[in-house]
C-alpha cells in the first residue's frame, strides 16, 4: 500500500525506495522479455507518489546514469514466474528442452531454485529420467507446466544454487578448451574475472591457472584477450593462438600513431 504523494510509501524508508527505483530502471533493459515496458510504468507510478525530495535523487539517478546496451538471450517472464512457483511450491515440473545440438527432449524434474547468471537464466533441479542433478538454461525450455505432483526437497550438491550453476557450466565438456597460466594470484585473479568466465586454480602464491571452455572459438579468444590486464602464457589449440594473434594485430594497427599531415 502507498501513501500519498506529500509522504514515501508507508511501507519503505528513503533507502528502500531509493532501491526499488533503481531496479526498476535496471529492469527496464533486462534480459526477459516484455519486461521492459512493464518496468517503465511502474516507475512512472511509483514517481508519482514519491515526495519532492526522492523524487529529485531519482530523476537525478537517471540523468546522471547510462547503462550500455546488452546482448545475449532473451527469456518468457511467464516461463521464470511458472518455474518460480513450482520452486516455491514443491511442485514437479514438465518441459521440453532444447539443448546446444539442437536436439529436443520431454523433461520432468523437481525443481529447487532460480538463478540470474550474467544475462542468462537458469533453473537447477532434479532430473528424474537422467537420476541426476542438472541446470537448465530457461530461454532454451518451452512449454513449461506443473505437474501437480508433490516432491520433498533433496539435498543440493553444493553450497547454494547459483555455485551449482557455475560449476556445471565450468565442468561442461565444450568444442574449444584454453589453459592459461597467470602471473597474479589466485586471490587477484578471482577478483578481476568473473566467476562464470572459467575456473581459477592456485600454482603457487604469484601465479595462478585459469581454464575456460566454449563452443565459439572466436568468444573463446576475446575472453582470453580480456585477461590482459594481466601477463600470462596461453596454452590451448592452434586455432585458438591463431584467432588471438589476428585480435593482437588488428588491435596493434589500430594504435599505430597516424602520419602527420
Amino acid at each position: 500500500t502507498l501513501a500519498s504523494a506529500s509522504s514515501t510509501p508507508n511501507v519503505m524508508d528513503d533507502d528502500e525506495a531509493i532501491a526499488i527505483a533503481v531496479g526498476l530502471r535496471t529492469a527496464a533493459r533486462a534480459s526477459v522479455a516484455g519486461i521492459e515496458e512493464a518496468s517503465i510504468r511502474a516507475l512512472v507510478k511509483l514517481e508519482q507518489v514519491l515526495p519532492s525530495h526522492l523524487r529529485r535523487r531519482v530523476a537525478a539517478l537517471g540523468s546522471a546514469t547510462e547503462t550500455l546496451p546488452g546482448g545475449g538471450p532473451m527469456v518468457d517472464p511467464e516461463h521464470l514466474t511458472v518455474i518460480a512457483a513450482t520452486c516455491r511450491d514443491g511442485e514437479r515440473l514438465r518441459f521440453a528442452y532444447r539443448d546446444r545440438t539442437g536436439t529436443e527432449t520431454r523433461r520432468e524434474v523437481e525443481p529447487y531454485a532460480v538463478v540470474n547468471l550474467g544475462r542468462r537464466w537458469y533453473v537447477v533441479a532434479w532430473d528424474r529420467g537422467r537420476e541426476d542433478w542438472r541446470s537448465f538454461r530457461i530461454d532454451s525450455l518451452a512449454r513449461p507446466a506443473p505437474t501437480g505432483a508433490r516432491f520433498s526437497p533433496r539435498e543440493l550438491p553444493a553450497e547454494d544454487a547459483a555455485t551449482f550453476v557455475t560449476r556445471s557450466i565450468s565442468a561442461r565438456p565444450h568444442r574449444h578448451e584454453v589453459r592459461v597460466k597467470l602471473h597474479v594470484s589466485a586471490d587477484e585473479a578471482r577478483r578481476r574475472v568473473p566467476h562464470w568466465w572459467g575456473t581459477i586454480e592456485p600454482i603457487d602464491e604469484r601465479s595462478c591457472e585459469y581454464h575456460s571452455g566454449d563452443d565459439d572459438l572466436y568468444w573463446l579468444a576475446v575472453r582470453v584477450a580480456m585477461l590482459g590486464r594481466f601477463d600470462m602464457e596461453v596454452d590451448g589449440p592452434e586455432e585458438l593462438l591463431d584467432v588471438l594473434r589476428g585480435i593482437g594485430r588488428r588491435i596493434e594497427a589500430g594504435v599505430r600513431p597516424r602520419a602527420q599531415t
